[in-house]
């Protein structure tokens, strides 16, 4: 079986409650529980949370929340796979076996349920061997990077390869979300993405981390012109 987990701590810092803050007039994180239900593909989706606010506004949009996270993995430095190991111990103890998970993060406004749909074909054409991550190309080449310290000074990454045009540099790709997808195998590793991985290409303009009121400005662009192209 199948199920989809959207990680929601209660503690964001940099913009709080951003979990659930108003959207284009819903709550943020009634985007990806629509992406997911619209998917089809999950027989659970589960909304791991430490915060009773959240789980009132999850239930109130008619997603009820089966348990609490366990609050020590509630705080600023457990990453998200314990996160999705636990959900899933958690339901194995209630007799409901999940095989496949895919984590959608709950400031993802912008996921369309086809990308699921697409990623989770790619996933089982390599049948579920590596994870698979949601990836987004540099815009520029990597080779043209700068470092600056706190005086504003620039030093070059690769400063050998600076006048080497972008047509002949490779692309270089990044880890963007909103979304990534796991065996129950991969998440009982001890280092789940040290090795190969699978990769899921979206465009920048749909991958929007929402971590500063900048990224907030964007995203609402980018929904208003998703809502505009559903009526077309």
């Amino acid at each position: 079986m199948r199920i989809a987990i959207i990680p929601a701590r209660g503690g964001s810092k940099r913009i709080p409650k951003k979990n659930i803050m108003p959207f284009c007039g819903k709550p943020m994180i009634w985007y990806s529980i629509r992406a997911a239900k619209e998917s089809g593909l999950f027989q659970k989706i589960h909304v791991s949370t430490d915060s009773e606010e959240i789980r009132e506004t999850v239930e109130s949009i008619g997603l009820p929340v089966d348990f609490m996270r366990d609050p020590a993995l509630a705080d600023d430095f457990t990453g998200l796979v314990p996160v999705l190991k636990w959900v899933v111990d958690e339901y194995r103890r209630r007799g409901e076996v999940y095989d496949e998970v895919c984590c959608i993060f709950s400031v993802a406004p912008l996921l369309q349920s086809r990308d699921l749909v697409d990623a989770f074909g790619l996933f089982h054409r390599h049948e579920e061997r590596y994870p698979l991550l949601v990836m987004t190309r540099y815009p520029v080449p990597i080779e043209w990077a700068f470092r600056r310290n706190r005086e504003g000074i620039m030093t070059a990454v690769s400063p050998a390869r600076l006048g080497e045009r972008s047509q002949d540099l490779p692309e270089a790709y990044y880890e963007s979300g909103p979304f990534t997808i796991w065996s129950s195998a991969h998440l009982a590793s001890t280092d789940p993405v040290s090795g190969r991985i699978i990769s899921y290409v979206m465009p920048g303009d749909k991958v929007v981390d929402i971590d500063t009121p900048e990224d907030l400005a964007r995203a609402e662009l980018g929904e208003l012109v998703d809502d505009t192209q559903r009526l077309l």
